[in-house]
């Protein structure tokens, strides 16, 4: 009964715009992929490493797509020294910063997809098992795995459902600043 009500409301509002020359449009389905822009104006040297970065997100999940210079939710800046990190200004937004040191010890693509996990609303998990893109640096330099695990893209495309409003999303996942994923350079790069 209450669907057939829903149904005939439904009808009424299309019919009542139609005649009033007003376009409905269709909202998009919970499931629709939502749109991530990312810029690399500031990481030249790095442009190659997020667009493989992207893609290994948008293959991980189903309901996200990440998209190069089409606008400024997630910013990709090159920094020397310092430490990579992200601050996360709500999900899907923020800032990722590459250091151009630690990249030369650890693989630059695990750095990208682990700060950009953060921008998707991942913590750091640092129990040292290279098969979690979460534990960053705590695999150590040998791991160069740039793949979330099917957990941590489940809860990505868990996070990116639809299912939760708004606040509910900023509230779970918020503004943070992420700045302890790898560790401090090992040693001088000559």
């Amino acid at each position: 009964m209450t669907s057939r009500i829903s149904r005939l409301l439904v009808a009424f509002v299309a019919t009542t715009g139609a005649t009033l020359g007003v376009t409905l449009a269709n909202p998009a389905p919970a499931s629709a992929a939502m749109t991530i822009c990312y810029n690399t104006s500031q990481a030249p040297s790095y442009v190659s490493i997020a667009n493989q970065a992207a893609s290994i997100w948008n293959n991980a999940t189903s309901n996200l797509t990440l998209s190069a210079n089409c606008g400024n939710n997630l910013r990709i800046y090159q920094i020397t020294g310092g430490g990579s990190y992200a601050i996360r200004t709500s999900l899907g937004n923020g800032r990722v910063y590459i250091d151009t040191r630690q990249a030369q010890q650890y693989s630059p693509l695990r750095i990208m997809s682990h700060e950009i996990g953060h921008i998707l609303g991942l913590p750091d998990n640092y129990n040292g098992n290279c098969s979690l893109l979460m534990s960053g640096g705590s695999a150590g330099t040998s791991c160069t795995n740039p793949y979330p695990s099917s957990a941590e893209a489940s809860r990505v495309t868990q996070l990116f459902a639809g299912t939760r409003v708004g606040a509910e999303r900023a509230e779970s996942v918020g503004g943070e600043v992420f700045p302890d994923s790898w560790p401090a350079v090992l040693a001088p790069i000559g």
